[in-house]
């Protein structure tokens, strides 16, 4: 028999035993020894998808610099950029679209409707501006909102949708103008194409406005349930989201942005066309697709797309440098949208995947008619081998 000394011992030695089975062990010491965990690493804009557009415009800007200096000096910047950020505030309208599965193809409509009427409206005289202005911002906001609920409400297809939209929009700007351009207001030309502390102000209009929207979709409740019901329709019903909302809420958000590219415009160019906004479609869909919006919606960046138009606007400038033809721009552009596209859409792994494994079973089948070219050449060779005499 054992005493009570020897049971309390024997039950320590056995909970102690327990325990060492139930907790894991370090490699470098007991349980109780844990490493602190590793710190999270902040994420940068080379870790996501859109990696590829900042390298890209780093390294055309050098190539510019080493190639075609005169495309990078002081003047050629300041010339090019308040273009850019037109391009990049349209490519923010196109990029919210987009995450929602669609697309706009009334942008050149709703930047020639804002050229048309303010210049037209005001007819040189600044005190008819603001006027102007909010007829215009009425106009492109109701054309958003018509296309938001032809898409989201009624089911016409985006494409169908805003084609039609732009048509409209078109007649529209026809019947104003009478085809003939009128020149920008002396207010709306000195605040357009002013600085502040060196800078544009289009730039610094620009950077605000893309900086408010990525804060919008990236760190607010809305802007979540923006990003998840683009990236399923489906998936965003099961989980009690009302994507209809989103969609258009995308296109008349998309709208407002249009009109500010559309006065900006209108303020860099002294006397614009009255189809001032044909050359804004291309660019603004091939700025979303190499900023790495996915076209199939959900994924996206208006950051990203904004760096994406300073890419296509430099790289405009230094074809035009260079001394090409518009025509060349036009491919250049059209090259740079196939490029895009061929990057973010094409499932390049599963491609490379499917060609692997194909090689391997094609390769497999080979070896396997081999052998069994060799087995039954050795099974006849045995038949037709002399037998020994019995």
């Amino acid at each position: 028999m054992f005493s009570s000394d020897q049971h309390a011992s024997t039950d320590s030695a056995v909970q102690a035993q327990a325990r060492s089975e139930v907790e894991p062990k370090s490699a470098g010491g007991p349980a109780n020894d844990r490493s602190p965990p590793e710190p999270r690493r902040r994420r940068t804009p080379l870790d996501s998808a859109s990696a590829p557009i900042w390298i890209a415009t780093g390294v055309l800007f050098l190539l510019s610099w080493v190639l075609e200096p005169s495309s990078v000096r002081h003047s050629a910047l300041l010339g090019m950029l308040p273009f850019a950020a037109v391009l990049a505030i349209a490519a923010m309208g196109q990029t919210l679209v987009i995450q929602q599965g669609g697309i706009d193809l009334s942008v050149p409509g709703m930047m020639s409707a804002t050229v048309v009427i303010v210049t037209r409206y005001p007819s040189g005289d600044s005190g008819k501006l603001a006027v102007a202005l909010l007829l215009a911002l009425a106009i492109t906001v109701g054309a958003g909102v018509l296309s938001g609920v032809l898409v989201s409400w009624v089911g016409v297809t985006p494409i169908v949708a805003t084609l039609g939209m732009n048509a409209l929009l078109y007649g529209a700007v026809l019947d104003i103008s009478g085809g003939t351009p009128r020149t920008t207001t002396s207010e709306l030309f000195k605040f357009a194409s002013g600085k502040l502390a060196g800078i544009p102000n289009t730039v610094i209009i620009a950077v605000i406005l893309t900086a408010a929207v990525a804060f919008v979709i990236k760190r607010t409740v809305v802007g979540r349930r923006f990003e998840a019901a683009g990236a399923g329709l489906f998936a965003a019903r099961a989980a009690g989201l009302e994507a209809r909302r989103y969609q258009f809420a995308a296109y008349v958000t998309a709208a407002a942005l249009y009109w500010t590219a559309g006065v900006l415009l209108a303020g860099v160019v002294s006397t614009p066309s009255v189809f001032q906004g044909d050359s804004y479609l291309l660019p603004s869909v091939a700025a979303v697709v190499l900023g790495g919006t996915s076209l199939l919606g959900g994924r996206g960046s208006v950051i990203a797309s904004a760096v994406a138009a300073l890419f296509i606007t430099q790289l405009d400038q230094f074809v035009l440098v260079t001394g090409a033809k518009q025509g060349v721009q036009n491919l250049v552009d059209a090259a740079a949208l196939a490029a895009g596209i061929a990057i973010y859409s094409v499932p390049w792994r599963r491609l490379f995947e499917a060609l692997r494994r194909s090689r391997d079973d094609r390769n497999g089948g080979v070896r396997e008619s081999a052998d069994v070219d060799r087995v039954t050449h050795v099974e006849r060779g045995a038949e037709l081998a002399p037998r020994p005499y019995e």
